[in-house]
């Protein structure tokens, strides 16, 4: 069965704070010997909260810290002083992260920018023994501690469908640069249909920040009628937000191949041509200068980028425009 998504899977170990103690005070003042009790409230303990971030595209963030603890709250004191509250910790997530129990069970997803749900929450903060002061006991000395915190182990799933799908006939160096670009290990050789599943990887960027790249199987002419691999793989490219053309160096046309791709996504469904595009000429580390000024004069007009997987060349830059895409 051919794998049509990816899960993004990561586990995590949270813990909420604690309620802070309650205040066993008894006011004294030099001239009110007894004054009667005045201990204030304990604060609550932090909540463990998931934010949903718009501008996260993968759970890659959380994948190196897989601890994650909220403060306590403080005890309350004498003057009736309730006790400040533990610091609420917010874990940010990519819209679609369905959160479970470490058995399997769903507890809730994240589904808009913003959104906060309150995975554990803090304990409740003890009253203080101003609270227990009555007619037949006007001095209580006891108070109550505060309520412990929640901990536990989570599941947090993100089904990816691909931020970014490579587009390009077998052999166009897609597999290498998503070698390149992320950990992924896709099948690499020089002969047609090495890749036979969709290759997800995910592209770090900066700041903590990543995205999904989706290294669609070889199109050829007429997959639209099911030739080569046929429409299988065409419907993987209607789930990616950007698409990637890949054309190398070495093409007899380079807009000739860019239009003939352009044609099997029309064919195979027009809306795929409202899509984002970024025409990527690979192998360019074989280009001089000259031969890339040449290059440019033919080009279809699209936005287009010179890389090469194999000495880095612009696949910084490539990062940097996708990005912008994705955001656009």
């Amino acid at each position: 069965m051919l794998q049509s998504n990816f899960i993004d899977y990561v586990k995590i170990f949270t813990r909420s704070g604690k309620g802070g103690a309650g205040s066993s005070h008894l006011h004294r003042e030099k001239f009110v010997p007894k004054g009667g009790p005045d201990g204030g409230d304990g604060g609550r303990g932090g909540h463990v909260i998931l934010k949903g971030n718009s501008q996260l595209w993968t759970l890659l963030h959380l994948k190196f810290k897989k601890h994650i603890f909220a403060t306590d709250g403080t005890p309350g004191s004498g003057s009736q002083r309730t006790g400040a509250e533990g610091d609420d910790v917010y874990i940010e997530v990519p819209l679609g992260t369905v959160v479970k129990t470490e058995e399997g069970d769903t507890l809730f997803e994240i589904t808009q920018d913003g959104e906060e749900k309150i995975l554990y929450k803090g304990g409740r903060g003890g009253l203080g023994n101003e609270h227990f002061k009555s007619p037949t006991n006007q001095t209580p000395r006891y108070s109550q501690p505060g309520e412990p915190g929640t901990e536990g182990w989570n599941i947090l799933e993100l089904k990816l469908l691909g931020d970014v799908g490579l587009v390009g006939f077998p052999n166009a160096g897609k597999s290498t640069l998503l070698s390149v670009v992320s950990a992924a290990k896709p099948k690499i050789a020089n002969y047609p249909f090495t890749t036979l599943v969709p290759n997800l990887g995910i592209v770090s960027y900066r700041d903590n920040l990543s995205f999904v790249m989706a290294d669609i199987p070889g199109i050829i002419e007429g997959a639209n009628e099911g030739k080569g691999l046929g429409i299988r793989f065409l419907r993987h490219i209607e789930r990616n937000a950007t698409l990637l053309f890949l054309v190398p160096a070495d093409s007899e046309d380079i807009a000739k191949e860019y239009d003939v791709l352009l044609n099997e996504l029309k064919l195979y469904n027009p809306e795929l041509l409202d899509k984002q595009r970024l025409l990527a000429i690979s192998k360019s580390d074989m280009l001089d200068q000259e031969l890339i000024d040449e290059i440019k004069k033919e080009l279809p007009p699209v936005p287009y980028i010179f890389i090469s997987s194999v000495t880095n060349q612009g696949i910084s830059d490539l990062k940097d425009r996708l990005w912008a895409l994705l955001n656009s």
